[in-house]
């Protein structure tokens, strides 16, 4: 799904809001009135509210703004009275507009449930550890920082122990720019956004605010949002299953590639175990591993099912073998580092004619000699965590939007595509989009993980799926087997192997 924007530059050099706009569109085109738009909106927040927040969980409180956000929290709590749960209503009046749609949600409020007004700061409540709170104070559009009466109650709602879920986005964080050093914002833990992820939602250094979330449909008209140009997606089941070939029952190993996997060195023949086993259950026909001599008699105990070819040498990669006859290559999970390896990585860069997949220390090679990244084919995929990737640049980023700035800047001028991989791993193409994962979780943060990857993306790219499409169905396949096996094990306890079992194309 696409990620909009509440503020998208134009052409023009004015900013316009794609989620406002993908609002009015609907409301113009459906048609449906804003106010039972903003009705339709609370309903799902509320269908997704009460699977997680029982009746008799806690005591609410809903904290409205006065506009629109205010004005969806006001219909919550009207539906939630109606189903039984205990809650309070507070109005912060932090300005003197009130929106149309606040206003007749208020309305709506008459002989139901009386709020309470709040309109200085010693008239804010306390809040404890026994409430349940839910943000309704500010929404995606606010583009600058909180002060006055709004300011106070987030403080005061970030020193409480309370519980917190808040509607569409944390006040005072923007949706899709920088927020400032020193910048008050709601730490909640759990958000319910509407119709599309904010990109905030997506970079680890906004993690602490937005706390666990999940997206709710409000019917926003689909066929509009499919014309908007975005530059962020969001990839999520539907899209991924989409990519997925279907095999004839006719078929033969032949039909599913044969592939290359360059890895391990003395100590490290495990990353060649897990990178080759993880390509062979992602799906490949064949796969035969290049390793040091050291790894022979590993491999070919470990993993029956792969051809093993061996360099000369006994502890790293140092000789280049024959590139024919395969339809993917992998390279980089465990090589090492050695000048001998290096020349090697060079080798392959300038022979290499069929899809590669490139990881660990080969992109730590190339970031030791800048002039290897003019060797990078097109369409290559990479696979570098944070600190790989910085390596690559050269550079470090002062935060998420210019890690995003530049991961787009190096995808688009080296024609590759890119997983910076972490939480919701970013995939950038070189049309210049990028393609946040829906999938994962923090038990994957362990060693061998990566070159799992590796092995997955391979395996995709021998089969004949467009680099592209391995790179996205492999990283949303990836960590879905990374989310089965946390189920199994437990995210403290499961490794590597435990996703590679775990994997289910």
């Amino acid at each position: 799904m696409k990620i909009l924007l509440t503020r998208k530059q134009t052409k023009a050099g004015n900013y316009i809001s794609e989620i406002k706009e993908a609002d009015e569109y609907t409301i113009v085109h459906e048609p449906i009135a804003s106010i039972d738009l903003m009705e339709r909106a609370s309903r799902a927040f509320v269908s997704i509210f009460i699977r997680h927040f029982p009746v008799s969980y806690k005591k609410i409180l809903v904290l409205c703004g006065v506009g629109d956000n205010g004005g969806d929290g006001l219909a919550i709590a009207r539906m939630l009275y109606a189903l039984g749960y205990d809650l309070e209503i507070y109005i912060i009046n932090h300005s003197t507009k009130q929106s149309a749609n606040f206003k007749k949600n208020l309305e709506r409020l008459q002989n139901k449930i009386h709020p309470v007004e709040i309109s200085e700061i010693d008239e804010i409540p306390d809040f404890n550890k026994n409430d349940l709170i839910i943000d309704a104070m500010l929404g995606a559009g606010l583009s600058r920082p909180l002060e006055g009466l709004i300011e106070s109650t987030v403080e005061k709602l970030n020193e409480s122990e309370a519980e917190i879920v808040a509607v569409d986005i944390p006040t005072g964080l923007f949706a899709d720019s920088l927020n400032g050093d020193k910048d008050i914002i709601l730490k909640a833990d759990y958000t319910i956004t509407f119709q599309t992820p904010k990109l905030a939602f997506v970079l680890p250094q906004n993690g602490d605010f937005v706390g666990n979330w999940e997206v709710v449909s409000i019917g926003l008209h689909e066929e509009f949002i499919g014309k908007l140009e975005s530059r962020y997606f969001y990839t999520d089941s539907q899209i991924a299953e989409a990519f997925i070939k279907p095999r004839s029952k006719f078929a033969n190993k032949g039909h599913f590639g044969h592939a290359l996997m360059m890895a391990g060195s003395y100590g490290m023949i495990g990353a060649a175990v897990l990178s080759t086993r993880a390509c062979l259950r992602s799906g490949v026909g064949k796969i035969t591993v290049y390793a040091p001599e050291c790894g022979y008699a590993i491999l070919q105990t470990a993993i029956p099912e792969a051809m093993c070819l061996t360099d000369a040498n006994k502890a790293f990669l140092e000789t280049l073998p024959k590139l024919d006859n395969y339809q993917a290559i992998g390279i980089g999970c465990g090589i090492g580092t050695a000048p001998k390896t290096a020349g090697l990585i060079e080798e392959v860069l300038k022979q290499v004619k069929v899809p590669i997949v490139i990881d660990a220390d080969a992109l730590n090679i190339i970031a030791s000699d800048k002039k290897l990244l003019a060797l990078l084919p097109k369409g290559a995929v990479l696979t570098p965590h944070p600190k790989e990737f910085q390596r690559l640049i050269g550079k470090k980023w002062e935060n998420d939007y210019e890690k995003l700035a530049l991961l787009e800047d190096f995808a688009v001028s080296h024609q590759c595509i890119v997983c910076l991989k972490g939480a919701f791993t970013a995939v950038a193409l070189p049309d210049g989009t990028i393609h946040f994962n829906s999938t994962g979780n923090a038990g994957m943060a362990k060693g061998g993980s990566g070159d799992v990857l590796t092995g997955m993306i391979l395996a995709l790219l021998a089969q004949g799926y467009k680099p592209e499409e391995a790179a996205l169905l492999g990283v949303y396949e990836h960590g879905l087997a990374g989310d089965r096996a946390a189920q199994l094990k437990g995210t403290t306890a499961m490794i590597a192997s435990d996703i590679i079992e775990s994997i289910r194309f």
